[in-house]
């Protein structure tokens, strides 16, 4: 083993603030940001590593901070380290391990911290409150850029109305419903019987938010506490971004960890990671039921690692909505009746938006610290099952140097689909939404295939066809697509 060029997680942390109100005493994203990588420092047993540190990452999330990675550096004591931002995205959390991971390797950094939070619980608290949440002004501009940030909609997608992942999700999961035959019924109980399983993880996690289970009946009953959002979805199915959280990783190689001290016990090796995207605009996918980047990036990780998934003994899957579960498990070869995450999932565990992945990797550290020899899959998502990442752990270091690859050329030569956003006439449902506002239904998406292979969308507002969009299966049936991209059937 290169000791110097084998990079090893040595400290991790998780940070929330549950408030019942907004006060000026409340913490900012930046704040939670600083105090995880100051616990996470506390974590490895070892402040050199903040005051060393030559590079401070952090995940880009919805404040408006330009530079973040600036005032952090300062807060923990490594004042001209390099500054590192990403894009949006769900998905970047893991590719900044991997990149980070080569940075150690090839010997440009000896110690870098990576870090992000949200505080969307703190704004809605504000908003409800009838103020705003005052943020600190962090101007600059990084020193550097990790990721492209690629525009994921094509134009008339938006003037159809689909913009929002509570739309989009939805339509995959009716989607893959249909491609895997299961009736409404049957699909409804499944898939709330997977959520119940990641409730039930959630409670015996001590960062999660939500830790007390509820059942699978609970979670696919619409009710006064689990309002309808996007039809098949209930609020429970949903991602829960109403969080104050924050967390770090503190990653460095073995020489580094040596010289300072920190317990072997604490070190966890990353082996392998790998990077892709399906098409950025949803409309151009073969399909909408799976995902040809997940299924190269994920198998890959696995060869890499010279594994198969009976190797893996813990994995977290992305789980915004329970189709993203679906269908990364199904495409990586885990089975979905064996445990699919650490956490309880973005539901229950907290969805702090992009920094997500950033509490299950730390969470898989500490699970695999506790179980030495282990190893844990790690999976990331960004956009509309877009953009994927994953990483392989272990407190045993892999068997050749830290591997990395981005598939995406080989992903690239899976087959597309055209948009035809003129079409007029007959079309075939492949997937739908029906939208809630309050307790009625107020709006449906369908994507449609038509005749000679091309895809379209359209909408409806027509109420009893959105009723028994709810009650019956509308993929596969006919539907009539109008100048105005309304459908009727």
């Amino acid at each position: 083993m290169n000791e110097l060029a084998t990079p090893v997680l040595v400290g991790v942390a998780q940070v929330d603030q549950r408030i019942r109100e907004y006060t000026s005493e409340t913490k900012e994203p930046v704040e939670l940001m600083i105090d995880a990588l100051r616990l996470a420092a506390t974590d490895a047993g070892s402040t050199a590593l903040l005051t060393e540190a030559t590079s401070v990452r952090v995940i880009r999330g919805v404040w408006p901070y330009k530079n973040p990675a600036r005032r952090v550096a300062e807060a923990v004591g490594t004042p001209n380290a390099e500054t590192v931002s990403t894009p949006y995205g769900g998905n970047f959390v893991q590719t900044t391990v991997n990149h980070s991971c080569l940075d150690i390797q090839n010997g440009k950094h000896q110690i870098i911290l990576i870090c992000g939070g949200e505080c969307g619980n703190s704004v809605a608290k504000a908003r409800r409150q009838g103020i705003r949440a005052e943020w600190s002004d962090l101007p600059g501009t990084p020193d550097r850029i990790i990721g492209e940030d690629k525009p994921m909609f094509d134009d008339f997608e938006v003037k159809v109305g689909l913009r929002a992942p509570i739309q989009w999700y939805p339509i995959f999961e009716t989607a893959l419903r249909a491609h895997n035959r299961e009736s409404l019924d049957t699909h409804i109980k499944r898939i709330s019987e997977l959520w119940a399983g990641f409730s039930h993880v959630a409670a015996g996690n001590p960062h999660a938010a939500l830790r007390k289970a509820v059942t699978a009946e609970e979670i696919r009953t619409i009710s006064a506490t689990n309002r309808g959002i996007s039809y098949p979805y209930p609020k429970l199915m949903n991602s829960n971004n109403s969080v104050d959280m924050g967390a770090a990783l503190i990653l460095t190689n073995v020489a580094t960890a040596k010289r300072l001290g920190i317990p072997r016990a604490k070190w966890v090796f990353p082996h392998v990671g790998t990077d892709s995207h399906d098409t950025y605009v949803v409309s151009q996918r073969d399909n909408l039921y799976s995902s040809p980047a997940i299924r190269v990036a994920g198998r890959r990780a696995l060869e890499l690692a010279g594994m198969t998934t009976n190797d893996i003994d813990h994995v977290d899957v992305y789980s915004c909505f329970p189709v993203a579960v679906q269908v990364g498990a199904t495409e990586i070869g885990l089975s979905l009746t064996r445990p699919l995450t650490v956490t309880g999932g973005l539901t229950f565990n907290g969805g702090p938006l992009n920094n997500y992945v950033m509490h299950s990797v730390a969470r898989m550290v500490e699970i695999l610290r506790s179980e030495p020899g282990k190893r844990g899959l790690i999976t990331a998502n960004g956009g509309m099952l877009t953009k994927h990442a994953f990483g392989i752990y272990s407190t045993e270091p892999p068997a050749k140097p830290y591997q990395y690859q981005d598939v995406q050329a080989e992903v690239d030569r899976f087959p597309t689909r055209e948009l035809d956003a003129g079409f007029i006439g007959q079309a075939a449902i492949e997937g739908y939404v029906v939208m809630y506002t309050g307790e009625e239904f107020s709006s449906a998406y369908a994507a449609l295939r038509t005749d000679d292979g091309k895809r379209t969308w359209a909408l409806t507002r027509d109420p009893e066809l959105m009723k028994d969009m709810t009650r019956t299966e509308y993929v596969g049936k006919r539907a009539r697509v109008d100048a105005e991209h309304q459908f009727s059937v």
